[in-house]
């Protein structure tokens, strides 16, 4: 898969299925990180995979495949970091969501979130819903990879319809867990995870962040996972979800029409062990969305 279509090489009035777009945010990092490497990464890595579906994971009651869907690259953001690099990517987001069922950003590192976000949203931001798979609250003050749920919060988003997925141990202050509880987040530990399949738990996030009847973001922090599969994500540790536990969420998301947009972040590709592993699962979720978008129960397939 991979090597899709550019954006500018179709015409403006085809409806796209999935629009990729890269968002190689990395200077506000809180760690040292290459994150911006990484959209070049996933694409490359796209490449060793089908788009063939098993009919068994009930996608259809046939054969599927990713290759049925219009997909389009819209490239990466230009210097995304900064309040003029966001502004950047902010209105690529926005470009790429009006012209797709759903917009998948290549991050980067967590501060994509935001402008990939807002710019998903548009004027529909007050009745927005947020989820994130993440081990963290990324309820830090400043502008880092660590803020994005505060400041989107400090723009306007009701911490009622956020749904957190994953939050870790002995990964967060209890100062940011209190913030979580203040704001009325609805938090998911990760031990929970342990008694209730991913798919209910994400059932029930998306009845939460849509509950105002607009735009759903999902953030992917592949750094919710375990660090055997997750090697290149800087934060990830011992204990986080299973590989098979995000592809799930990935394809959840991509199933919901309410879903807009989805981010995938801190995979730091110069920074994932020899046979790509970590990379390679950013890019299966990718594929995880498209096929997600294959059974969206809106009459598009």
């Amino acid at each position: 898969m991979g090597g899709w279509r550019t954006a500018d090489s179709l015409p403006d009035d085809i409806r796209l299925d999935l629009a990729l777009l890269g968002v190689p945010t990395w200077r506000t990092s809180i760690s040292t990180t290459g994150a911006g490497e990484t959209p070049a990464a996933i694409r490359a890595a796209l490449r060793r995979y089908s788009g063939g579906i098993m009919a068994d994971r009930g996608v259809r009651d046939r054969p599927g495949s990713i290759d049925d869907l219009t997909i389009a690259d819209f490239g990466d953001v230009t210097e995304p970091d900064g309040e003029e690099g966001e502004a950047r990517a902010r209105k690529a987001s926005a470009a790429a969501s009006l012209r797709s069922r759903v917009v998948v950003a290549l991050g980067g590192d967590n501060s994509l979130t935001v402008p990939v976000a807002l710019g998903a949203w548009g004027e529909r931001m007050p009745a927005a819903g947020l989820i994130t798979l993440d081990a963290h609250y990324d309820l830090r003050d400043g502008v880092s990879n660590g803020s994005p749920v505060r400041r989107l919060i400090e723009a306007g988003l009701d911490g009622r319809r956020i749904v957190q997925i994953g939050i870790a141990d002995f990964a967060n202050s209890r100062e940011y867990a209190e913030r979580a509880l203040d704001h009325g987040i609805t938090v998911v530990h990760r031990d929970e995870l342990h008694r209730r399949p991913m798919d209910d738990v994400f059932a029930e996030a998306l009845e939460i962040a849509g509950s105002a009847g607009g735009p759903i973001h999902v953030d992917l922090d592949v750094d919710v996972c375990d660090r055997s599969v997750a090697p290149g994500c800087p934060a990830s540790v011992p204990g986080g979800i299973s590989a098979w536990e995000l592809r799930q969420a990935a394809r959840a998301a991509g199933a919901d029409p309410r879903v807009r947009s989805v981010d995938l972040a801190e995979v730091d590709a110069t920074a994932d062990v020899a046979d790509g592993r970590t990379v390679r699962l950013a890019a299966l979720c990718v594929l995880e969305v498209a096929a997600g978008v294959l059974v969206r129960p809106d009459g598009t397939r």
